[in-house]
């Protein structure tokens, strides 16, 4: 079987007869609507199906239905490409009924998968802030449905990553049957596996939620699902997060082919307490060690009383994207003139799904733009005033991208935007949707926030966009559509981090992972810092000034290093070697385009006492020639040595790390 064939198996619509040996209807079904004179079943059959092909190497197979007796229509699409093994799914849905349908579940992927095995288990991440991608995995029993859920509608990847990954039987890294299922979307979302009671059958469906009731679509209206994209693998999970990997990079990310930078960002080094001549130092410092770009975080916008500083913190000024020439006389602009100088690109951030209740121009002059249910208090977020705008409504994003448009536009050199959002949706109600359309809301504020990104992505393609929603509340590919890379945590201690970007890693690119070099957290040698963040697109959020010297010169180091494997790491194949959750170290590696280069990472994690490993890489022929060496070197090194494809080396304990270059001579 093929990811192809687990596509095309079939549409599990309520009330649809499935072409298996049982022809039973699919009680949990992945397409469930209510006609408009109340009828509760669907019973498609196909009107006709096309092929195109385009220009990147795909080839689209669009599938046309409709139900027997109404007007109702599903149009199914079906993408590959030649350079990867994902497939991309999703679904059309409109009807021409006399007045509107309830859809009660419109699933990107629902098929029955047709593999027989003992034992199916599901893996997935969960986490909150500070506790993000979690590596969570467990078996689904005969007669069970596993539901994971994510309902946070602006946060979702936290909860329950948007992605999975499902085993028939026994599987690891390199061995057994796997079905990737990742869903393109931002918004709530929920993922099923069902087991026959007999465990002959597995069902599998991914797709949007709807937190506060069924979806209300009128006639001559499309409802586009989610993409769905799939990776099937008989080589185990390795292979599956590679096909991932490099689908995102060559299909999915905007810059995805290109290596992306070295930054620092303001945020931990200054918080909220900052002068333009704090940030000029700032530059310094990174532009000494070798960086290459400088990102200006909160705290730099709002006008009056609404003006964002060091006193007010996070209470005000969230929709004036305007800068408070008290904090930066020279303006925005005059920062990046000063970046320039030091040859750094410039980024700043930006909170443009929030506002201030109460508390900010936007929200003064237009209440009902903020997201509040009719006859109830507002309830508010971080800082006692952050509420989510109401993107239902396009005068709220309108004024939105003026606002943007307006700031872009004023830095010409403007390279990098942190895009962050840091409250769920907890006052779930529009004034601009009708009474009767309120459980729209969901579907519809992503749908606009990917309509605004896509406005601001056709007029500043060279701007690189981060996505972060207080740490990795945007680690999905929903985002990273619009999006270069997400925001991994808050929490940026080495060790925590080590099984973060684990966890992270199954499914997402190293090049799309935000890894920073920080001060926080437990205490651990500044090598194992860089060692950890060097495993993803490293870059700093510190204060240069608090680096001792010392420091500074490994870090200017380990920079020339880092830069001299980034293509390595951000463009190669992953391949993990020893998980975190043995609890002694973790190791990965990558191996570059061309297959003649690696980088291994050995991370110690709290265990007193040497350790000693002798790891196979999967990778490596034993019959050609290798050398290894190993770089990013602190107070001792860690053996090193390479035969018959495998790579021995000896840590020191806790918080010991080593990082080798493996080259094919």
């Amino acid at each position: 079987m093929t990811g192809v064939e687990i596509a095309l198996a079939g549409l599990l619509a309520y009330g649809q007869v499935i072409p298996v040996a049982q022809k039973e209807i699919v009680k949990h079904a992945g397409l469930q609507a209510i006609h408009a004179d109340g009828t509760l079943t669907l019973r498609l059959v196909e009107t006709g199906r096309t092929e195109s092909e385009g220009d990147d190497g795909s080839k689209t197979v669009t599938i046309n239905l409709r139900d027997e007796h109404y007007p109702f229509f599903v149009t199914r699409h079906v993408k590959t490409w030649k350079d990867c093994g994902a497939v991309e799914t999703w679904y059309e849905i409109r009807h021409d009924e006399p007045s509107s349908v309830k859809l009660i579940r419109v699933d990107s992927f629902a098929s029955r998968v047709e593999v027989k095995a003992k034992e199916v288990s599901v893996l997935t991440l969960t986490g909150e802030w500070a506790i993000e991608s979690n590596l969570t995995e467990g078996k689904v029993a005969n007669g069970q449905i596993a539901q994971y859920l994510s309902l946070s509608g602006t946060r979702d990847a936290w909860e329950s990553n948007a992605a999975m990954m499902v085993s028939f039987g026994e599987t690891d890294e390199e061995n057994g049957k796997v079905l990737g299922v990742a869903l393109e979307w931002t918004g709530p979302s929920e993922k099923r596996v069902r087991r026959s009671w007999n465990g002959e059958e597995t069902d599998v469906f991914a797709g949007v939620a709807f937190p506060t009731g069924p979806y209300t679509l009128d006639p001559g209206k499309t409802f586009t699902t989610p993409k769905a994209i799939l990776v099937w693998s008989e080589n185990g999970r390795g292979e599956v997060s590679r096909q991932y990997h490099r689908w995102a990079r060559n299909h999915l990310l905007p810059h995805g082919t290109e290596l992306h930078p070295v930054l620092l960002n303001s945020w931990e080094g200054s918080y909220f307490s900052f002068t333009e001549k704090t940030l000029h130092d700032m530059m310094d410092g990174v532009k000494e060690m070798g960086g290459e770009m400088f990102v200006v975080d909160d705290g730099w916008f709002g006008l009056g009383k609404h003006a964002r500083d060091e006193k007010n913190r996070a209470t005000v000024g969230l929709g004036d994207w305007v800068v408070n020439p008290k904090k930066l006389p020279h303006g925005m602009d005059g920062l990046a003139q000063e970046a320039a100088k030091r040859g750094l690109k410039f980024g700043l951030w930006v909170e443009p799904e929030m506002a201030s209740y109460e508390a900010s121009d936007l929200a003064v002059a237009n209440p009902d733009w903020l997201l509040r249910e009719k006859n109830r208090s507002v309830l508010t977020g971080r800082g006692g005033s952050q509420v989510v705008l109401d993107y239902t409504n396009p005068a709220v994003t309108d004024n939105i991208f003026k606002q943007l448009d307006a700031l872009y536009s004023s830095v010409p050199s403007l390279a990098y935007v942190k895009w962050d959002c840091n409250q769920n949706i907890v006052n779930p109600g529009s004034t601009h949707l009708p009474a009767d359309r309120q459980g729209n809301l969901w579907y519809d504020y992503t749908v606009s926030l990917y309509g605004l990104w896509a406005r601001l992505q056709a007029k500043y393609p060279q701007i690189m966009m981060q996505a972060c929603a207080s740490g990795g509340g945007h680690m999905d590919f929903g985002s990273l559509r619009y999006a270069d890379e997400f925001w991994t945590s808050d929490r940026t201690d080495p060790y925590n981090r080590v099984f973060m970007q684990w966890g992270a890693g199954q499914f997402y690119p190293a090049i799309a992972m935000a890894c920073h070099v920080t001060q926080s957290g437990r205490k651990t040698p500044l090598k194992y810092r860089f060692d950890v963040a060097m495993t993803g697109r490293m870059g700093f959020e510190l204060h240069p000034e608090n680096l001792k010297p010392e420091e500074i010169e490994f870090g200017k180091k380990a920079v020339a290093d880092y830069k001299r494997i980034r293509p390595v790491v951000q463009r190669g194949d992953l391949y993990r070697l020893v998980s975190p959750y043995g609890g002694e170290m973790a190791a990965l590696a990558y191996l570059s385009e061309t297959g003649d280069r690696a980088v291994v990472f050995a991370l110690g994690l709290e265990k007193e006492g040497k350790i000693e490993k002798t790891m196979r890489l999967p990778f490596v022929d034993p019959s050609a020639g290798w050398s290894v060496k190993e770089i990013n070197t602190a107070d001792r090194t860690h053996g090193g040595t390479l035969e018959g494809g495998a790579l021995s080396l000896a840590l020191e304990g806790k918080y010991d790390s080593a990082v080798f270059e493996i080259v094919k001579k």
